[in-house]
């Protein structure tokens, strides 16, 4: 989306500013939905933002504008902002560079649970996706999904092999309660092959992003 587009889409007029100017922003990854941080905007770096394509906030602490990642490098680049049912609050659908957006190094500001460090939730995919490539990386005996890292590319492929007729079999049924339970076998199954060939699930959300446009 250009910043063109996204600009008319955004009548700053009808943004409600708190007392101090200040509207809150949501930062979301474009990709996978997880919430990466929440910072202030002011008008001006409201329209930097739109004018630019790429994020500005307002820092309260400096009392100044600031761009996302100037220093750094990771800058956020604008895939689409919408403001919500009472206009007081943005969501800005971001590419994150880097894959950094928060100040300690961590992908997300939420990253905290606790005191502990976690991954920020994302959609459920990127989440099992998660906890198939752990299993990878930290297997134990009883997991299935460790037993099929196991058996390598001839196990994982025959049970793809199997789930996928199983759809095409539930489909023929007209089942709808099949369909979506052996969707989900593909699904997972799916999952872990390209965690055993180490390809990441966000580079599928990539070649999926491309083919949408």
């Amino acid at each position: 989306m250009t910043a063109s587009s996204f600009s008319q889409a955004i009548p700053i007029k009808q943004i409600k500013f708190n007392d101090r100017g200040l509207v809150p922003a949501i930062a979301q990854d474009y990709l996978d939905g997880t919430v990466l941080m929440m910072a202030w905007m002011n008008r001006e770096s409201l329209q930097k933002t739109l004018e630019t394509g790429e994020v500005w906030y307002w820092s309260r602490s400096r009392q100044e504008l600031w761009h996302k990642g100037a220093t750094s490098g990771h800058i956020q680049k604008v895939k689409s902002l919408r403001y919500d049912c009472d206009s007081d609050a943005l969501l800005v659908t971001i590419e994150q560079i880097g894959d950094i957006a928060c100040h300690t190094g961590e992908r997300s500001c939420f990253h905290q649970v606790e005191g502990t460090k976690q991954a920020p939730p994302a959609n459920t995919l990127s989440g099992l996706y998660g906890t198939i490539r752990d299993r990878r990386d930290n297997p134990t005996e009883t997991s299935y999904t460790c037993k099929l890292f196991a058996g390598g590319d001839n196990k994982i492929l025959k049970k793809i092999g199997e789930e996928s007729a199983e759809v095409v079999m539930a489909c023929k049924d007209d089942d709808a309660d099949a369909i979506a339970s052996e969707a989900a076998d593909l699904f997972y199954h799916t999952l872990v092959a390209l965690a055993h060939h180490h390809v990441d699930i966000r580079d599928v959300y990539r070649k999926l992003d491309e083919r949408r446009k």
